[in-house]
């Protein structure tokens, strides 16, 4: 079976591997406070132009997103999500069981837009007469991309930032899969405007070549102090630290993250077009590394004898939505294979 249900297959970029064999045997201090780490925290910094940033390296995206928000929000408050945002759909309520409510707002593309924020926030702060029988809203949770592969614009999440200090409220970005989000042929976002954007986002690299990691990096000095507390708390803090350092480092050197996640990019582009010339429609307009074409269910089952695939959403009886999603490895001959099979 060829797969091409998730971008998180394969196991590292051989560059990792090979760094992180030359650095097996080294003696180093633990709990990410490593060179390793300290020159990964430069590069990232650099690569944000954000020398003041503090940078952290945790595991993964469940444990980066429930650490930073249980970092920043009161026992009352609660968290602003889209209804499709990771944090309210696929994390086994780990945000619920750290304490607080994912208020979720409907979206039909994975994307918040800053007028429905502005009216839910407006709603308890300004209009409400009796606040403190609800939950506050204490932060706002966007992912770039969307869950569904979408990418706000630099003007829609500015918007968004606006609105969320406009109620002193910080904007936390999930980025597991920023890099194919940044390197889609419709952004018009970078790292460093990101940087400048959110109050605290994270760097994905469990999605993007790395064994395992993500790195945190808080723009807002109000969020820094205290962060190490709080990782070890949640048991994020990796003994041996220096493993996401390495990683870290090797994807920051000659712009390797950003040089595998447009070759994801190019592969799903490859697909997307060749599934809009044989005629099908799409779930949603993705510029991503995420395709979900909409096929009968005939063609889903013959599709599924070589190529695993990610079953997405039942459109009706004869026709669901499914995801095809590349990563920094999809080898060329495999989308090859794929659009062979996909038929007129």
């Amino acid at each position: 079976m060829i797969q091409f249900q998730c971008d998180y297959n394969e196991g590292a970029h051989p560059l990792i591997l090979q760094r992180l064999a030359e650095t097996n045997m080294e003696q180093t201090v633990g709990y990410g406070l490593d060179p390793h780490c300290e020159n990964a925290r430069k590069l990232i910094r650099e690569a944000c132009e954000c020398p003041n940033a503090d940078v952290h390296f945790l595991v993964g995206g469940t444990q980066a997103n429930a650490t930073v928000i249980s970092s920043i929000l009161r026992p009352y408050q609660c968290v602003v999500s889209a209804t499709t945002g990771h944090i309210n759909v696929h994390e086994t309520g780990a945000i619920e069981h750290g304490g607080h409510k994912v208020l979720a707002l409907p979206t039909n593309n994975g994307l918040l837009d800053a007028e429905q924020v502005r009216l839910a926030l407006k709603s308890h702060f300004d209009d409400d007469e009796e606040p403190e029988h609800m939950v506050q809203p204490g932060m706002v949770y966007v992912s770039y991309p969307s869950e569904v592969g979408t990418i706000y614009s630099k003007a829609e999440l500015t918007a968004i930032r606006d609105v969320c200090h406009q109620y002193g409220l910080p904007l936390f970005v999930d980025g597991a899969r920023l890099g194919y989000g940044l390197m889609s042929p419709e952004s018009d976002l970078t790292l460093p405007e990101l940087a400048k954007i959110a109050d605290v986002f994270y760097i994905g690299g469990t999605k993007q070549g790395a064994l395992f990691g993500e790195a945190v990096v808080i723009t807002n000095d109000a969020l820094k102090k205290d962060f190490r507390y709080n990782i070890k708390q949640g048991g994020g803090m990796l003994a041996k630290g220096r493993l996401l350092g390495i990683q870290f480092e090797t994807l920051f050197t000659d712009k390797l993250y950003f040089t595998m996640a447009k070759h994801a990019i190019d592969q799903a582009m490859r697909i997307r077009d060749v599934l809009v010339k044989r005629g099908f429609s799409f779930l949603m307009e993705s510029p991503t590394n995420q395709q979900f074409p909409i096929v009968t269910n005939a063609q889903y089952e013959e599709l599924s004898k070589k190529f695993l695939v990610s079953y997405w959403q039942r459109m009706d009886d004869d026709h669901i939505a499914i995801r095809i999603c590349t990563s920094w490895a999809t080898l060329p001959e495999n989308v090859d294979s794929l659009i062979e099979a996909i038929p007129y």
